[in-house]
Parts: structure tokens; C-alpha cells; sequence
């Protein structure tokens, strides 16, 4: 899945500019309840306005409150200028390098084009665990050899198993890669885990998600 499949695009963005005060930033975010907003220059991208930087800068200013505010703009506390996406990337690169962040600019050729959440990463992880879909969660290991995962197809097909979900681990060890199986619920699941361990898969653990 690439980044502009699940962005959230500019037009439905709330954004500041270099010029506003935080202030204006500090408003937009308590109105929206939202923890960040991409700071624009016309079309341009900019940088990334938080609570947590505005107020780490106000801080270490050594100034109060009031004068923080009044005098500092957004162009004084942005970070995360060199950061953002492309509108190509795979969304996996999301989870890189949003780090702490809450969200994460799109960007191509300098202009704004949207943002990611964190809160949307979240739910492409769910959907791709099928969290929210009842099933047998089937978690097993495989030797690392070719057409390991040819044979689990033929099983899963032997056995009419409609796959929820199917995401494996351990792509950098070259012996053993971890395998994590979800399938809808059905009577022959004990017959389906004993043709997978007769077959050399070894079985680690099974979980019913309601």
C-alpha cells in the first residue's frame, strides 16, 4: 500500500503558517484536540508544529508566559523540516519515520500535499493483523527454504481455510522466519494445525480472537 492510498490530503488539513504566533497554533490544536499541525508557506511545506517542541522552546527561553507567547512565532519552534514522505512511498516507511512524532508530512517537490497520523498507521496494523475479525490466530515457524510458503498455500487450500490475515517475520535470518496466520473460525482447525506440523511447520501457539 503506498502513502497516498491512506493520507489524509491537504484540503481537510489544518495547517499554520511561518508568520502566525504559536499562539495560533495553540489554538487550533486545543480546538481540534490534535497533538501537531504542518506549518505551510502558501503551498510549500515547511515543518511540523507541536505542543510538545512550543513548549519545550518556551522552557528554555527563560521568558514568561505571556511574553513566550507574544513574542515568539511558529517560524521559532518548527521542527522536522528535512522529514516527511513522498506520495510514492510504501506506507511501512510511515512507521519509521514518524517515530514520536503524531504525524507526518507528504510531500513532493516541495509542495504540501497531506499528512499521515500516527492513528492511521495504527489502523493499517490492525487491518493487517485482522485484529478486529474473529478467527484462530495460528503462530508457527518455518525453516527458511524454497517453496515453504508454496506448501502452506497448498495446505490452506486443502483444507478451504479463508485467510484473514498472513504477515511473517524475521526477514533477516536466514535459517527460521516466524509466521503469523489468522483464519475464519471452523470445526477442523485441530486436523488444519496437525497437517501443518506433519509438514514441518512447528506450531507455537494458537489463540481464538472473538
Amino acid at each position: 500500500m503506498f502513502v497516498k492510498s491512506v493520507m489524509v490530503k491537504r484540503e481537510k488539513c489544518y495547517t499554520v503558517k511561518l508568520e502566525d504566533s504559536v499562539q495560533v497554533g495553540f489554538d487550533l490544536l486545543e480546538k481540534h484536540t490534535i497533538d501537531a499541525l504542518p506549518v505551510v508557506d502558501g503551498t510549500e511545506y515547511k515543518g511540523i508544529f507541536t505542543w510538545y517542541h512550543a513548549y519545550r522552546a518556551f522552557f528554555y527561553s527563560g521568558k514568561t508566559k505571556e511574553e513566550f507567547i507574544r513574542t515568539t512565532k511558529v517560524s521559532d519552534v518548527i521542527v522536522n523540516q528535512d522529514v516527511y514522505l513522498t506520495i510514492n512511498d510504501v506506507y511501512e516507511k510511515a512507521l519509521v519515520e514518524l517515530n514520536d512524532f503524531p504525524i507526518i508530512a507528504v510531500v513532493e517537490k516541495g509542495q504540501f500535499l497531506g499528512i499521515v497520523t500516527r492513528f492511521d498507521i495504527v489502523n493499517q496494523l490492525q487491518s493487517a493483523f485482522g485484529i478486529d475479525k474473529p478467527g484462530y490466530r495460528i503462530t508457527f515457524t518455518s525453516v527458511e527454504s524454497e517453496g515453504r510458503i508454496g506448501r502452506l498455500g497448498e495446505i490452506i487450500e486443502k483444507y478451504k481455510e479463508s485467510v484473514i490475515s498472513l504477515v511473517t517475520f524475521d526477514e533477516t535470518n536466514k535459517m527460521v522466519r516466524r509466521i503469523v496466520l489468522k483464519v475464519e473460525k471452523k470445526d477442523n482447525i485441530d486436523r488444519f494445525v496437525k497437517e501443518l506440523e506433519k509438514s514441518g511447520f512447528r506450531v507455537l501457539d494458537i489463540a481464538e480472537d472473538e
